[in-house]
């Protein structure tokens, strides 16, 4: 964070609005939280994942293109060339689009020979595990480290046994993973080396070599990422076997009119989703450039709440800034982190909490670590703490302020909030912060 501006940007004055929707701001020792009785800090409602909305005109054009041509899927020239662009971003050989990320990863999964065992952390989307598990293999959950929030390399390694095939590693909130160490302990155990990059498109490390793709990696262009195609996803790898191989499975497996060779699906790509894909990438670094002014407003905002810590940023080249990661510590803030979340959603702010309470303790994967508790404690503590905040182009960096501001009187206010809390009744509310939920305090 040592890069980060300390000091608390000035929002106790003056007024701030971002397109009429944001109220009058007060003062932060005056500001009257929602759930103690004052107005919501928004009238409408900020969402995390809010779709980011590119140049209209340059999409309409593209679908008056895709109309006339009556060219609607199949390999048009739209998906033709969104994989090329992809793949030139990615720096990869190869790109195969699919409808969306998690049939991108059954594919990989597949294409790839992945079968047994495979080490995946527990700190993910479960998209991340139902593509394992849907292909007939058992996720064996690995720990993360507590600053990344990625898959820690020691305990993968002593994860690893002879029905071990591979490794799917994450790289979360546009992090990467220790690529360079995964990829030797790849070799060095003949395991396949699988990235769920859903967050991290656009995000380049530092040194681009190669490791941070693996034998392969998978995006994501879901509506609620920072570059969408509407829904989508996309296989990037210099593997041309596997590339070849890949292409005929999102076709069914067809080689030829009448020639099938591989179990495949139909997880092509239309030409609408290709035509919003390309016009989002020219705004692309538009939308990274406005959430790293967000991050950087998060970061002053929140620089003296007590018990919400802002996560750094991973010194990238490039990075999309498309998560606002808070951990929320409730000894010094007063408040758990569902309760805060709670007392945002009265706010109009809808915070999330990502990815409680880990993938262990859900169905139908809860019985495969009986030890979770021994072998995850930092996932375990990490699914109770983090709280994800709204970016994107929906949100100015005076709307941040506000959000910031509302944070800070909640915390300020954390025994009348809690009590509060307990006695209401607000159906914004989310069901796992009802009255008779948020009086346990922290889970």
């Amino acid at each position: 964070m040592a890069d980060l501006p300390h000091k608390a940007t000035e929002i106790a004055t003056g007024t701030a609005r971002a397109a009429g929707d944001v109220l009058a701001a007060r003062p932060v020792t005056h500001l009257c939280a929602a759930v103690l009785g004052g107005p919501p800090a928004f009238r409408r409602t900020l969402h995390v994942g809010q779709p980011n909305m590119p140049d209209q005109k340059a999409f309409l054009k593209r679908m008056q293109h895709i109309l006339d041509s009556g060219r609607l899927t199949n390999w048009g020239p739209m998906v033709q060339e969104f994989e090329s662009r992809v793949a030139g971003i990615a720096g990869a050989k190869h790109c195969i689009v699919t409808n969306n990320a998690t049939t991108g990863l059954e594919l990989a999964i597949a294409g790839m020979g992945m079968s047994g065992d495979v080490i995946v952390p527990s700190f993910t989307f479960v998209a991340t595990v139902h593509a394992l598990w849907r292909q007939g293999v058992r996720p064996v959950f690995c720990d993360i480290d507590p600053v990344r929030h990625c898959l820690d390399v020691a305990c993968v390694e002593a994860a690893i046994t002879s029905r071990t095939t591979g490794i799917l590693g994450v790289h979360l909130w546009g992090n990467s993973c220790a690529s360079d160490a995964l990829r030797d302990l790849a070799r060095r155990h003949d395991l396949k080396l699988l990235f769920d990059a859903a967050h991290a498109f656009g995000c380049q490390p530092g040194r681009p070599d190669g490791a941070y793709l693996g034998d392969a990696a998978v995006y994501s262009f879901h509506a609620t990422k920072c570059v969408h195609a509407f829904e989508g996803g996309a296989i990037v790898t210099d593997d041309d076997d596997l590339a070849a191989r890949l292409r005929l499975m999102v076709n069914f497996g067809f080689a030829g009119e009448d020639v099938v060779t591989y179990l495949g699906t139909n997880a092509k790509m239309s030409e609408a989703s290709a035509a919003m894909g390309l016009t989002s990438l020219e705004s692309m670094h538009l939308f990274f450039d406005h959430n790293r002014e967000n991050y950087t407003a998060y970061a002053a905002g929140l620089a003296d709440v007590p018990g919400v810590e802002l996560m750094p940023r991973s010194a990238n080249r490039v990075h999309n800034f498309q998560y606002v990661v808070t951990a929320i510590d409730p000894e010094q803030a007063g408040l758990s982190r569902d309760e805060l979340v709670a007392a945002l959603r009265l706010e109009n702010v809808f915070a999330r909490r990502y990815f409680y309470p880990g993938c262990h303790r859900m169905q139908p994967y809860a019985g495969l670590s009986p030890r979770a508790g021994q072998t995850l404690p930092v996932t375990e503590a990490v699914a109770d703490r983090v709280m994800i905040l709204p970016t994107g182009m929906a949100l100015s960096a005076r709307d941040v302020a506000r959000v910031c501001a509302r944070i800070a009187a909640i915390v300020q206010h954390a025994p009348k909030v809690r009590a509060a809390l307990r006695h209401c009744t607000d159906p914004r509310l989310p069901d796992f912060a009802r009255a008779a939920d948020t009086a346990a305090g922290p889970h």
